[in-house]
């Protein structure tokens, strides 16, 4: 993954364009009203989402290309970025943060690696502390497209594959973490490509707050 990664990165630059998603916004209003300090942003990308991040918090992102890194560093300078998989917990290690937005990564790992990708997550998130992912959804129209890897996963281009969320899959991924579910929804998300393509295509988010309760909320 991190060779796909970088030699896109390394040859198209800025993918999908300068603006952020919208689903930041919708997570800045959130973690404001919980009066969040400090994100973390695994699979930071070139900060297209972050730079949103940087102007009210301080943020730190994990990006596994070193390419995607360089731009970051010039299109979001207020933010600090770790070169490394978001698989690899050793690389934020002491680190503890009162959110985390997590956009589009989710759904690119096998069952085992998603429910690694969570744990992490949850491990560096202080009390109270809010997680906002996003994932492809069950009802894109790229859902069970190409060869089925796993339940739900399929291999929609060669050598790249994507696992498509149900409500109730998505549920599941955090069942067994001592948190309360803030929102859960879906939406369509709009990606301008540099090269003035654009492409829609549906997400699901859920956004959970860590808690001391004994059960989980979900």
């Amino acid at each position: 993954m991190s060779s796909y990664w970088e030699n896109r990165f390394t040859n198209e630059g800025m993918i999908w364009g300068e603006n952020p998603s919208n689903t930041v916004y919708h997570a800045i209003e959130i973690f404001k009203k919980n009066n969040v300090k400090q994100v973390f942003v695994p699979g930071s990308g070139y900060g297209r989402n972050t730079k949103a991040l940087s102007s009210f918090f301080s943020v730190e992102g994990l990006e596994i290309s070193q390419s995607a890194i360089d731009l970051a560093a010039q299109w979001d300078p207020k933010s600090t970025f770790i070169q490394g998989s978001v698989l690899d917990e050793a690389l934020i290690q002491n680190k503890k943060y009162d959110a985390i937005f997590c956009f589009d990564v989710l759904h690119l790992f096998l069952e085992q690696d998603r429910a690694k990708l969570i744990q992490n997550c949850n491990n560096h998130l202080n009390a109270s502390g809010i997680m906002y992912f996003t994932c492809f959804s069950d009802e894109d129209q790229h859902n069970e497209v190409g060869k089925k890897i796993e339940e739900g996963t399929y291999e929609y281009v060669v050598g790249k594959y994507a696992h498509f969320f149900t409500e109730e899959d998505l549920l599941s991924h955090f069942s067994q973490f001592k948190i309360k579910v803030i929102e859960l929804g879906s939406t369509t998300e709009v990606l301008n490509y540099n090269d003035k393509q654009f492409k829609e295509y549906i997400l699901r988010y859920i956004v959970v707050q860590k808690t001391d309760n004994e059960l989980s909320s979900i």
